[in-house]
């Protein structure tokens, strides 16, 4: 007799069984053939303990792209499949930060050392000089996504002596809580829904993320995606079977995707005082925007208007349309275009 424990195993025998088939297919698409190329996955000193990086380009004469990833503790390296393309024109680098993804499954939650913001930004730092020194190039384009793009017009501002560009996908701008739009519009999408546990816990935060705890900044993140339906579709689609399917991810890697960021969320509140336009918003190095149109999580007015009073030696903002949160890696061959016929030139020129 057929039990359902039975059926079950038989059923997650079969799940398994077929991602294993299709994580050999996606291996064979990495695969970079040629004396030109490199593809390097391994573990470096950063900050004091050891934090995985990736390097992957069909040609080491390619420019180096770095690209510091969002969350907190939302690894882009889960999109390799999909980002295949970008490594035929750049060197792409990938980092797991401290307190996410193989960074954090290697040393463990107690081995991470101090967990904020202003350690992950020393560390990015010294990312970017790791990087410089193993590749033999003297300037990197900076690809920062989300929560990462925060760091990312820090370090160029500080430190363009290192760059050749910048792209911010989904650009988190900070204004030291002046803009509560994106607040009240949140109340109102839970009250259309009838939403009223999720209703009192964000009125309870009030308006002014300044005064948040790193749990309360969590939730609200979760509430806006959740109700941004192009944000879970892009969830649905392209973030969970990224991770899923993704060749360079164990079983035991998946489980650290998510520990990673409930654990990184103890930055937040150190970010609540940041504001992007106090610090300035003149930069050394070519300047480029790519943002979802209906991304509610790093809402594309609010970049834009920041992107409007940039000055750079050469800038350019691009609303990607039918595209939330993730814009460049649910639309990653869009990206590419802009890369190419963005800023490709530039860091030629």
């Amino acid at each position: 007799m057929t039990t359902v424990a039975g059926v079950g195993a038989a059923a997650s025998a079969g799940a398994l069984a077929h991602r294993s088939l299709v994580r050999g297919r996606d291996a064979r698409l990495l695969r970079i053939d040629g004396g030109r190329g490199i593809d390097e996955q391994y573990f470096a000193p950063i900050g004091g303990i050891e934090q995985w990086l990736s390097v992957r380009g069909a040609d080491r004469a390619n420019p180096v792209l770095v690209e510091v990833h969002g969350g907190p503790g939302s690894v882009t390296s889960v999109f390799t499949v999909r980002t295949r393309a970008w490594e035929e024109h750049f060197t792409v680098v990938r980092w797991d930060m401290r307190g996410a993804g193989k960074t954090l499954r290697h040393g463990g939650k107690e081995g991470q050392g101090e967990l904020t913001y202003g350690r992950l930004y020393s560390d990015a730092l010294e990312v970017v000089d790791h990087v410089r020194a193993r590749l033999g190039v003297e300037r990197v384009v900076l690809v920062g996504h989300s929560l990462g793009s925060g760091f990312g017009v820090r370090l160029i501002r500080e430190h363009p002596e290192r760059f050749s560009a910048y792209v911010g996908i989904d650009q988190n701008v900070y204004d030291a809580g002046r803009d509560g739009s994106a607040y009240k519009d949140l109340l109102e999408r839970l009250r259309a829904a009838g939403k009223g546990k999720e209703i009192a816990a964000v009125e309870e935060m009030g308006a002014d993320p300044r005064s948040w705890t790193a749990e309360q900044h969590a939730l609200y993140h979760r509430y806006v995606m959740a109700t941004n339906p192009e944000s879970v579709a892009a969830l649905k689609s392209a973030v969970l079977p990224s991770l899923w399917w993704s060749p360079l991810h164990s079983l035991p890697d998946l489980p650290a995707f998510f520990q990673g960021m409930k654990l990184s969320a103890q930055i937040f509140p150190e970010t609540t005082h940041f504001d992007d336009w106090a610090d300035g918003t003149g930069f050394e190095v070519p300047f480029y925007i790519f943002q979802g149109e209906h991304d509610l999580v790093t809402p594309p007015g609010r970049a834009q208007r920041f992107f409007d009073e940039v000055t750079a030696p050469d800038k350019h903002f691009e609303l990607v349309e039918d595209a939330a949160h993730f814009s460049a890696y649910t639309h990653p061959d869009r990206f590419l275009s802009l890369l190419l016929n963005r800023v490709r030139p530039q860091v030629a020129a």
